[in-house]
């Protein structure tokens, strides 16, 4: 699993047009480290089969419902050791982020002035240095974090430096 996490992230810095790409043996795609470290068909298997959330378990989908809770203890668990394994600057920003995806959610966000028009919008707040303080993923259009006196950009504002306030 570490070497699959490892082409995984590795991914992210030689990017390609498809994951066949990664081990194509074309001269000017041809890149040996994925194959050396594992085959293409072992790697697609891995991916196909890995879940991290119980099927069974699915929640109902009422006005509460997590539209990322297949993810959702990954993601939390992300979270909270970004805010034990640093200890951030004062100088802090909250940034946008899409990551590019094109399968199908429900959240995934078209935006045409971006490079990457199609994908996952992330709120994330950095510091000075470009480490992620914290994040969070926009599911929609938040209704309920909106009050009277309080906008969705205010309350993700307030979400994402709420762990960082005192330190």
């Amino acid at each position: 699993m570490m070497t699959f996490i490892a082409l995984a992230l590795q991914m992210g810095h030689i990017l390609k047009d498809t994951l066949h790409d990664y081990w194509s043996r074309l001269r000017q795609l041809h890149t040996p480290f994925y194959g050396e470290t594992m085959t293409r068909d072992r790697f697609l298997h891995i991916l196909r089969f890995l879940h991290f959330a119980d099927n069974s378990q699915r929640p109902d989908q009422n006005e509460e419902y997590d539209r990322l809770w297949k993810l959702r203890t990954v993601f939390d668990t992300l979270d909270d050791n970004y805010v034990k394994m640093y200890n951030p600057s004062e100088n802090l920003t909250v940034e946008e982020v899409i990551v590019k995806f094109s399968g199908r959610v429900i959240f995934r966000q078209y935006i045409p002035k971006k490079r990457k028009h199609f994908g996952i919008k992330i709120y994330k707040l950095c510091d000075e240095a470009g480490y992620t303080c914290a994040m969070r993923v926009y599911l929609g259009k938040d209704s309920q974090s909106a009050t009277d006196n309080m906008t969705a950009t205010h309350a993700t504002v307030r979400h994402l430096t709420r762990r960082v306030e005192g330190l």
